[in-house]
């Protein structure tokens, strides 16, 4: 396994530590073809448990999201419009139940975009990224300039959960 794996307490972190710190991270990917893949996190969404209404966990623990009440660190994949699988990273401790949304890798833009480059499907939900042989982060060495904006299609959460700047964006450099 590689030395520049994070390890589990990277991510157990409040998840408004974890989601900018991820930017310029390797997300490593073995496809199971004896080539690891790394892409590097361009963009993250942070979703910070129970009392942020845009969460998955703001309805409490269901099947659907229970890995979210474990400690950081694990995969949580979830299906969305029938079509794609979407990547998040628990984080905190135990019951926090946050989790980093990523959103993009090098030049892919968007959550589905990134589970469908990643081959992504539901036997990756719960995986522990300090261990696992097919998905990990990386430190890379990189740090980017980010910016923060408001999270993207939370309408329904209403404020002040729609304009909190809990997405993390790494910052094009003009060419």
């Amino acid at each position: 396994m590689s030395s520049n794996r994070l390890h589990t307490d990277f991510f157990l972190r409040d998840v408004l530590e974890v989601a900018p710190a991820l930017l310029g991270k390797y997300l490593a990917r073995d496809y199971g073809d004896g080539i690891i893949r790394r892409y590097v996190i361009t963009e993250t969404e942070a979703y910070r448990g129970t009392e942020d209404l845009a969460c998955h966990a703001s309805k409490g623990k269901t099947a659907r999201n229970e890995v979210m009440f474990r400690q950081g660190g694990l995969v949580y994949v979830y299906f969305i419009y029938g079509i794609h699988w979407m990547l998040n990273f628990v984080t905190g401790q135990e019951g926090d139940a946050s989790a980093v949304l990523i959103r993009g890798l090098d030049d892919f833009s968007g959550p589905g975009r990134v589970g469908k480059i990643l081959g992504l499907d539901q036997t990756f939900y719960g995986e522990n990224l300090a261990v696992s042989r097919r998905i990990w982060v990386e430190e890379s060495g990189l740090t980017l300039p980010y910016t923060s904006l408001p999270r993207v299609g939370i309408h329904y959460a209403g404020e002040p959960w729609v304009s909190l700047p809990w997405r993390y964006i790494v910052k094009r450099t003009q060419d």
